[in-house]
């Protein structure tokens, strides 16, 4: 009752004010109300701007993240495709085996590479989807001669397997070895080569 009562009796009292007084107070109340929704604006843009910046932050450290773990997928998948150039070499389908002499590593019998690539349509799958073409070619190579059943002995390149694209090439050094016939007989011939395969990671 009593809070009634003061309640009227500063309604009363402001409205016994001067209309001046009554239009400052006016005043004053509506610039505290405009300075509190300024303060909560700031505040709200405030927060928008950090919320934007960890944001920006973090689809930089992803984007960062994962370019360098395509990066890496990269890297050990070269490095797969250059320890293929070595399994490659030695095979059963490439090595050398006992056929000239002790068993020697990086070492590609001619003969059965031609014998393969013969019947290369059996392999098909075998070598990977992204490998694009093997081929092997003896140093140094003044001219690109492909080697055929009926060019034989005047070649330097034999083309294994070819899909008719590209991609970048991963090669090594190998030993070439095949049998040549002589005026005294076969003898073992063997050239510094190198085995080329064109891989492209697209594929």
């Amino acid at each position: 009752m009593q809070t009634m009562v003061n309640k009227r009796h500063l309604t009363v009292s402001f409205m016994k004010l001067p209309l001046k007084e009554c239009s400052w107070l006016i005043k004053t109340k509506m610039r505290k109300t405009i300075r509190a929704q300024m303060k909560i604006q700031q505040m709200s843009f405030m927060l928008m701007a950090v919320t934007l910046f960890f944001i920006l932050v973090g689809l930089f450290a992803l984007v960062f993240g994962l370019s360098g773990v395509k990066q890496s997928a990269l890297a050990l998948e070269e490095k797969n495709v250059l320890l293929l150039v070595t399994k490659l070499a030695n095979s059963p389908e490439f090595s050398c085996g006992n056929s000239f002499g002790s068993n020697k590593m990086n070492c590609i019998d001619a003969d059965k590479v031609m014998v393969l690539k013969d019947s290369i349509d059996k392999y098909t799958g075998f070598w990977g989807s992204g490998i694009q073409n093997i081929m092997i070619r003896t140093m140094p190579i003044a001219e690109t001669k492909l080697c055929t059943k009926s060019s034989y002995d005047g070649c330097n390149t034999i083309d294994v397997f070819s899909k008719g694209s590209t991609g970048f090439p991963i090669e090594n050094f190998v030993s070439l070895c095949r049998k040549q016939a002589g005026q005294n007989g076969v003898y073992d011939k063997c050239e510094v080569a190198k085995l080329i395969i064109y891989y492209n990671e697209k594929q």
